[in-house]
């Protein structure tokens, strides 16, 4: 059966089209699955019963199942989410000042093979679909609604497990779902998709407008990226930063470069000035992030002081460095720690 949360709008309209009933019917029905939530295609009320009949007999609506649901002590929140062939995959919700940030996954595993990250320790397993993405705003949204939180969930971050840009055709119809202005109606300036580098698909992405991009960095130079992130380095840096000089960016927006810190890596000095030289050519700001240690992978959380002499450099020299506060580190939610593998293990279907 077809999950209506797997469609399009155009392929919603199409279908409605294809059971004999005018376009102006997939409209209310979009609006029943992103705005009412409806799991139901028998509760969408101001839809005839005629078009509920048949719309019941060749589609479903399947969000993933929540299979664990783990709180921090900061407030963060993690959802482990059974999908419809046995996999399972994390997202988090995460707490800001004002709102909430949920950060997403694109596929069941990763191929990157990053040394640093708990989730390319899985191998690969499959690219999840528009639907599996999109069901983990469904889910996080409704999580929010049954606490009665006050803060909406506004920013999105595809930030989880996988590398977006593998899952490029599935990662743009999600997008423009989200887009859509009777449904859940986010705005490309809320939407944030990260990426190691793809060549094939990177500049394609920027023309979309849908989003803005971040670029998961973590080294100043090919030798020490390849060490560390031996997927990301099949784009050697110098090309990757070529193509990043070509990307489209609106009036005053800059590109978002993600560094994690590894004590003794990739956090001298020496470094930090690399750094400098790398982005000197592009229009840049840079997201510190503090290595968030993971059972069985080698690497150490640097000091706090030489974050910030490396944050310093930065500042120096004109670029704006941020350091992101790590959160839900103690549910293994934070940065480089999803990996629901072990999860799965206990239900026996990995």
């Amino acid at each position: 059966m077809t999950n209506l949360i797997d469609l399009t709008f155009h392929e919603l309209e199409a279908l409605i089209v294809s059971l004999g009933e005018p376009p102006y019917r997939a409209r209310q029905v979009w609006q029943w699955l992103w705005q009412k939530g409806c799991r139901d295609i028998g509760r969408m009320t101001d839809v005839s019963k005629a078009l509920r009949s048949r719309l019941g007999e060749v589609a479903t609506i399947a969000w993933p199942d929540v299979l664990r649901v783990s709180e921090s002590a900061d407030g963060t929140v993690k959802f482990l989410l059974g999908l419809s062939d046995g996999e399972a995959v994390e997202c988090v919700l995460i707490p800001e000042k004002d709102h909430y940030t949920a950060c997403l996954s694109t596929q069941v595993g990763c191929a990157m093979g990053c040394g640093f990250c708990a989730t390319g320790m899985l191998g690969f397993r499959r690219n999840m679909t528009p639907g599996e993405m999109l069901g983990q705003v469904l889910v996080a949204r409704q999580y929010l609604l049954d606490k009665g939180e006050a803060l909406a969930l506004r920013n999105l971050v595809f930030m989880g497990m996988g590398e977006p840009l593998l899952n490029y055709d599935n990662l743009v119809k999600t997008l423009e779902a989200l887009h859509h202005p009777q449904g859940l109606d986010f705005s490309g300036r809320r939407i944030t998709v990260s990426t190691a580098g793809v060549r094939r698909n990177l500049l394609e992405l920027g023309r979309t407008g849908l989003c803005s991009l971040a670029v998961s960095l973590h080294a100043p130079t090919q030798e020490k990226r390849a060490r560390i992130m031996p997927g990301a380095a099949k784009l050697p840096l110098s090309e990757l930063m070529g193509i990043l000089r070509e990307y489209p960016l609106k009036p005053r927006e800059r590109l978002t470069f993600e560094y994690l810190l590894l004590d003794g890596v990739n956090d001298a000095d020496a470094d930090a000035r690399e750094l400098v030289r790398l982005l000197s050519t592009v229009k840049a700001k840079v997201n510190l992030i503090v290595y968030n240690a993971t059972p069985g992978l080698p690497f150490r959380q640097p000091a706090a002081g030489r974050v910030a002499a490396f944050q310093e450099i930065l500042k120096a020299k004109g670029i704006t460095a941020t350091i992101r506060k790590s959160k839900g580190a103690d549910i293994a939610a934070a940065c480089g720690q999803l990996r629901a593998e072990a999860e799965c293990a206990g239900r026996g279907d990995a």
